[in-house]
């Protein structure tokens, strides 16, 4: 925005994960939008343990000034050519077996999310204003004016444009939704209205997340020749399930995500609680008859949580008049593709990049920025989605046609399906690093200049 903007944008964020204050940090660059922070927790931390974040995304981080402080807290070091990546092995056996590595162009960028939470929020302006304790109950907008906002406090607030980074149960998308099947209700659409609050509540994706963190010092202690001490990290597959093993927070942690996965209750309701702290027995009989670098993995594991994993169906926009979502709450994927996070960084870097344009002002800001930001973001994120999915299937040895047991093929032909599982994973994963974020914010810039 220019200062011949009479009337300040404000810009209200609700949500202070990952997306919610990368979207902050990139909207700061631009002094005359105002910006406020809702966060329904109590103080700012990050649930969770590891994250990666590929080129792509990489390059938001650099833009943003990011870059030297999240080099402290990482082992990894930033390379542009090919890199050997994660190892990936056949593990639901006595003898595992090497199917393949990895092999990027650039770095695959391992954090904890709560040093990469940790490093925005040191970044962050004063003008950038947090509230905790601010859980939104519903919003109201209209034509003209304001947006109202109405929290489960009592308290109210309003904004030029609201910004929705709450999460996969997401109360701005329900907002979001239920506007649009109004709209199609009023116009007699009923059946498009009811197809459309379907999407309100999040689906269990079938698979069920155990996740830990190991002291690196303990894995050493007895497995000192371990593969993930001395290698950028392990993916353990088998039928059912698979094991992710990485050194995060400057290698004095292990980032351990088991998965199990029932692939035929996907998009299904899962039934207890999302998240729980588990059995450790149960758990390790999971994986009892999986490979010797399993079992010392497992047996570093102390009180795992259980997460069921939930996705988002895809919408077919991002965008309600002068509402937007972003991340988790605009398209909550599978964790295959470790690109949840990388992609609401994206969406952040877009949305800012549109709301800051000399062009936005309070009137038009609906017309064109958020439009200009759902065109490009709402598809290129649900491909992502999509090629998430699918490696999941591969993950537990499963190939398009799903009826394949690898484990009753003679050993020649185990090979050799092996090796296509491995090339349809290493083709899902090249958007990665074949593509940049400069085409996509070269293009909202283009856009949002042809439309004066």
């Amino acid at each position: 925005m220019t200062s011949a903007n009479t009337s300040r944008l404000r810009v209200a964020i609700c949500g202070a994960g990952i997306g919610g204050l990368t979207f902050a940090l990139a909207l700061s660059r631009y002094p005359d939008i105002d910006i406020e922070i809702y966060e329904s927790a109590r103080a700012l931390t990050e649930v969770g343990a590891g994250i990666g974040i590929f080129p792509r995304p990489w390059k938001v981080i650099k833009m943003l000034g990011l870059e030297a402080d999240l080099l402290k807290v990482t082992e990894t070091q930033v390379i542009d050519g090919p890199v050997s990546g994660f190892r990936y092995r056949k593990s639901d056996q006595c003898e595992g077996e090497h199917i393949f590595t990895l092999v990027t162009q650039g770095s695959l960028m391992l954090f904890h999310r709560a040093d990469y939470q940790q490093t925005i929020l040191n970044h962050l302006p004063k003008r950038c204003h947090t509230h905790c304790s601010k859980r939104l109950r519903s919003y109201t907008q209209r034509q003209s004016g304001p947006i109202e906002l109405f929290f489960e406090d009592g308290t109210t607030a309003s904004c030029d444009v609201l910004v929705g980074a709450d999460g996969v149960k997401s109360v701005v998308r329900a907002g979001v939704l239920n506007e649009k099947a109004q709209w199609a209700r009023s116009e007699g659409r009923f059946k498009e209205a009811a197809e459309i609050l379907q999407h309100v509540e999040p689906v269990w994706s079938g698979a069920t997340a155990y996740r830990a963190l190991i002291p690196t010092q303990k894995l050493q202690a007895i497995a000192p020749d371990h593969q993930v001490l001395y290698t950028p990290g392990v993916q353990y597959l088998g039928k059912g399930g698979y094991i992710l093993a990485y050194r995060i927070s400057g290698g004095k942690f292990i980032n351990f995500v088991a998965f199990v996965i029932q692939h035929h209750l996907e998009n299904t309701k899962f039934n207890g609680p999302w998240m729980t702290n588990v059995d450790t027995g149960a758990f390790a009989s999971t994986f009892a008859h999986w490979e010797p670098d399993v079992q010392a993995l497992v047996a570093c594991v102390e009180k795992p949580m259980q997460w069921a994993i939930h996705t988002v169906l895809p919408m077919q926009s991002f965008v309600s008049g002068k509402v937007a979502l972003l991340g988790d709450a605009a398209h909550s994927m599978t964790p295959h593709q470790g690109s949840g996070a990388g992609q609401a960084i994206e969406d952040a870097c877009i949305l800012a990049t549109v709301l800051g344009h000399p062009s936005t002002n309070r009137t038009n800001v609906a017309q064109r920025a958020l439009r200009v930001f759902d065109s490009i973001r709402c598809p290129f994120a649900y491909k992502v989605m999509e090629v998430s999915r699918a490696n999941g299937r591969h993950f537990t040895l499963l190939d398009e046609s799903g009826v394949v047991d690898i484990d009753k093929l003679p050993q020649k032909q185990q090979r050799e399906y092996l090796q296509r599982l491995s090339r349809s994973i290493i083709q899902n994963w090249e958007w990665a690093w074949t593509s940049s974020i400069d085409k996509p914010l070269h293009d909202a810039i283009n856009m949002m200049e042809s439309s004066l």
